[in-house]
């Protein structure tokens, strides 16, 4: 089977101030070296509209409503210091939740083999009623919910390699026995959560922090003494990837030292893992990555690697 790529020109449409780092541009930079020849097995589909009905599983109903209100008509209307609606900013967040809705309908009823959702604005930093992190809704979150709602699909991973700590998705799931969140991250950095004694309620929130200047091999050690080892022992129905690409050695946000082939090795890691537990059903969702060029470098490690099944 293939691979499926999830995109949308409405998420070029969220606008940010001059100079901010989440800017349409990332996307751009994805979309030109996902043209490459070498990309052109994966099967493509524009992102729908996600439903509201999804979404207030994972965020309550006056959260959702606030947001639709204060997206503004014209000009940018400020959430916190960091994140600004536009308006066109409110089509690309039901478009990111859509696109990760439908990358599970099409793994869970295996019409392709993984799928990766390329949406911006990213959101893994969206608390269950609080946008902060240039996020609004948390994709990742919604899709999980979205796949135990739809596809009886008892326990959900979720992984996550950005190089912030995905607070939101953390406190989403905090005392959730049947969704384990993993994240590597560097520690201390933006939003300050994260350490490893952070195990949630239920013992399902799993924190390798990173410390700055680390590289690959730290990394790599952390997801193979940590994070595998609990996802295997949790045997997972699905996958899901919180895809940041913002711990690249060229990243500005931050300053762990990762290659593209790490998140490349990486990526073959979870598939392994979920190819023993869950068919191999991994859906991947763009979180962060700010240099434009280590963005897609590292972009297009990750999908060549879920293309190779």
């Amino acid at each position: 089977m293939s691979t499926l790529l999830l995109h949308h020109a409405a998420y070029l449409d969220h606008l940010t101030p001059v100079g901010h780092p989440e800017r349409p541009d990332r996307l751009r930079a994805i979309d030109r070296i996902l043209e490459h020849e070498s990309f052109q097995p994966l099967e493509r589909d524009a992102a729908p509209l996600g439903r509201i009905e999804d979404i207030i599983r994972t965020h309550p109903q006056a959260y959702v409503d606030m947001l639709e209100k204060t997206s503004p008509e014209e000009g940018l209307a400020a959430i916190d210091a960091d994140t600004t609606m536009s308006p066109g900013t409110w089509e690309a967040i039901l478009r990111g939740v859509g696109g990760a809705c439908q990358a599970v309908d099409e793994v869970m009823q295996k019409k392709v083999n993984n799928a990766f959702s390329a949406s911006r604005p990213p959101g893994h930093h969206v608390e269950k009623e609080r946008a902060m992190g240039f996020c609004f809704f948390n994709n990742v979150a919604v899709a999980a919910r979205y796949a135990q709602a739809n596809y009886n699909a008892e326990r959900i991973a979720i992984v996550d390699f950005d190089v912030h700590h995905g607070n939101g998705t953390q406190d989403i799931f905090w005392s959730d026995p049947t969704v384990m969140y993993c994240s590597t991250h560097q520690m201390p950095l933006y939003p300050g959560s994260g350490a490893a004694n952070e195990t949630g309620d239920a013992n399902t929130i799993v924190n390798a922090p990173l410390a700055s200047g680390d590289g690959g091999e730290v990394f790599q050690d952390a997801m193979q003494t940590v994070i595998l080892p609990r996802l295997d022992q949790f045997a997972p129905d699905l996958v899901i990837i919180s895809a940041g690409f913002d711990a690249h050695a060229r990243d500005p946000l931050g300053s762990l030292n990762f290659v593209e082939s790490d998140f490349a090795w990486a990526t073959r890691s979870i598939m392994d893992l979920a190819d023993k537990h869950c068919e191999n059903r991994v859906v991947s969702v763009l979180e962060g990555g700010y240099d434009l060029e280590g963005l897609a470098r590292s972009t297009a490690a990750h999908v060549m690697t879920l293309m190779t099944g």
